[in-house]
């Protein structure tokens, strides 16, 4: 059995996210990503079954990634508004400093292969953030209504804002996320 090494690892996972961001899902071969890592295709297989998982493995590390972008400062005695708003500017400053990343997760949210992810696993890089959106709701701070509905007008906004391709003329400066969290906040508040 071959030893893993943390380099060739990272080497893998730099380059799925760049071969996928440039040439999509399925023209990423394995030969390809084996390539652009500087690898033999065989290296491949001593840290992932086959290319799914590879792909799977690759968006579950960057959620894990921007889970602990989006904790940076998190203080749950803060007042949940002030929460929030600290957690939009920590995604932004995920999504500005990793715009790769961004645009993998984005590409493998909208794909067959989502179907695949653990999202029990996911959403523990995100707990603490659930867990004080439910305690706003049971605060009566946070409108109790589906948590997708929530989620929806909490976070995809800064997915959309964040997107240079959707939101082509929006300069992600303080002013402006705070202008945009505004808008969220008080689409969710009571």
């Amino acid at each position: 059995m071959r030893v893993k090494d943390e380099i060739k690892q990272e080497a893998l996972f730099e380059a799925t996210v760049k071969l996928v961001n440039e040439i999509g899902f399925a023209a990423s071969s394995v030969s390809k990503i084996a390539g652009q890592a500087k690898v033999s295709p065989a290296t491949l297989y001593v840290y992932h079954k086959n290319k799914e998982e590879l792909l799977v493995s690759t968006y579950v590390r960057i959620k894990q990634l921007m889970g602990r972008a989006v904790l940076e400062n998190f203080d749950g005695s803060r007042p949940i508004r002030d929460i929030l708003k600290q957690v939009w500017s920590n995604i932004f400053s995920f999504v500005s400093e990793h715009p790769a990343y961004f645009q993998y997760v984005e590409q493998f949210s909208n794909s067959p292969y989502s179907e695949l992810v653990n999202t029990e696993e996911v959403e523990a890089y995100f707990e603490p953030v659930i867990q004080i959106i439910l305690t706003g709701i049971e605060q009566k701070i946070i409108k109790d209504v589906n948590f997708d509905i929530l989620a929806a007008f909490i976070f995809f906004p800064v997915m959309a804002l964040a997107n240079p391709r959707h939101c082509k003329n929006f300069e992600m400066n303080r002013e402006n996320i705070g202008t945009a969290f505004n808008l969220a906040w008080d689409a969710i508040r009571r």
